[in-house]
C-alpha cells in the first residue's frame, strides 16, 4: 500500500472520514501525515500577520491532534497558511515527498456517496500524486476491502489503474474486477449499431473478453455513458481506482471530464491516478520476466 500519505483534515466530518480512510490505505510502517490548511499566505515576504498566524498555528495544533486521538492514528501534524486548500494540500504533499494525498467529500451528499465540496475539488486539480476521496459517512461504516474495482478501457491510463490495484490487492488480500462501458454517441449510432455497422452488443463483448484475457479480474462490460456506468459500478465495490487523461503543463494531475463527474457521484471510496507515463514517479514497474507488477512506492 502507500508508503507516505498526506491526509486533508478540517473541522469537519469530511476531514474525519479522510483519516479513516488514509489509515486504510497505509503500509505498514508507512508515514501518515494529517495537514491542516488555514486561510494565508505561506509567503512571508507577502507581509503575514504574525499573531493572527499563531493563533491559526493553535487552532491547527489543536485540531490535528484531537483528529488523531478520535482516529487512534499516530500521524505527524503539518499545517501551511495558504490562499486555498487545495494549493496548501499541494505544496504539504510536495513538502513531504507524499504518494498518495486523502481528502473528505462532504455531509450535503447522500451517506456512503462522494459529494464534492469546493475544497475537496480544488484539491483535485494540480495535484501532485494520486488523490483518494472518501465518500460521506466513511468513518462511521469502515469495511474490510474485499473487491478493488478498475475503470478500463485500454488505453494507457487504465493500465496504470490497473497495475496499482493488483499491487492494492495483493497486499490487502482482494479481489480485483474491472468495467468497461462501451460508449457510442447517440448521434453516430444507427439504431443498435456502431457507425461501421457494428452490432452494439458485439462491442460489448469484445470489451468483456478483453478485460477477461488480462487474467486475475473479473470483467464487466455495459453499453453507456461511462461517469454514470462506473458510479453505478462503484456500489458493489470497496474502492475504484481510475486514470485520468488530463494533465497540466507539468503533468500534474487535473481531473477530465469522466473523473470529475465520477468523483461527485461514486458510491465507495475513489483513487484518482497520475499519468501512466509517469510510472516512475509513482514507483510502478514491470520486472523482466513477470507478469504481475511490482509496486516499490507501495508497500
Amino acid at each position: 500500500m502507500f508508503k507516505n500519505v498526506l491526509v486533508g483534515v478540517d473541522a469537519h466530518e469530511g476531514g474525519r472520514d479522510a483519516v479513516a480512510l488514509g489509515r486504510r490505505l497505509l503500509a505498514d510502517g508507512g508515514e501518515l501525515t494529517l495537514a491542516y490548511v488555514y486561510a494565508g499566505d505561506a509567503r512571508t515576504w507577502r507581509g503575514s500577520n504574525a499573531t493572527y498566524d499563531a493563533v491559526e498555528a493553535e487552532r491547527a495544533r489543536e485540531l490535528l491532534e484531537q483528529a488523531s486521538r478520535e482516529a487512534g492514528v499516530q500521524g505527524t501534524p503539518r499545517w501551511i497558511g495558504a490562499p486555498s486548500v487545495g494549493h496548501g494540500l499541494h505544496v504539504l504533499a510536495e513538502d513531504v515527498g507524499a504518494d498518495l494525498l486523502v481528502v473528505g467529500s462532504t455531509r450535503r451528499g447522500l451517506l456512503g456517496r462522494v459529494h464534492l465540496a469546493d475544497d475537496t475539488r480544488a484539491a483535485l486539480n494540480g495535484a501532485p500524486c494520486p488523490v483518494a476521496v472518501a465518500p460521506a459517512g466513511y468513518k462511521d461504516h469502515p469495511v474490510a476491502m474485499r473487491e478493488i474495482g478498475v475503470g478500463y478501457d485500454g488505453s494507457p491510463e487504465s493500465e496504470h489503474a490497473l497495475s496499482v490495484a493488483r499491487a492494492l490487492a495483493a497486499e490487502l488480500h482482494c479481489e480485483i474486477s474491472a468495467l468497461e462501458a462501451v460508449s457510442v454517441p447517440t448521434y453516430l449510432a444507427h439504431g443498435r449499431s456502431a457507425p461501421d455497422g457494428t452490432p452494439i452488443t458485439e462491442l460489448v463483448s469484445e470489451s468483456r473478453d478483453r478485460i477477461a484475457a488480462l487474467g486475475g479480474v473479473t470483467p464487466h462490460a455495459v453499453y453507456g455513458d461511462p461517469a454514470e456506468e462506473l458510479a453505478l459500478y462503484s456500489a458493489s465495490l470497496d474502492v475504484l481506482v481510475i486514470g485520468s487523461r488530463s494533465y497540466g503543463p507539468i503533468g500534474r494531475l487535473l481531473h477530465g471530464s469522466t473523473a470529475h463527474r465520477l468523483a461527485r457521484s461514486a458510491r465507495c471510496p475513489l483513487l484518482i491516478l497520475t499519468k501512466a507515463a509517469g510510472r516512475a514517479e509513482a514507483g510502478l514497474s514491470t520486472e523482466p520476466g513477470s507478469e504481475q507488477p511490482t509496486a516499490p512506492a507501495l508497500s
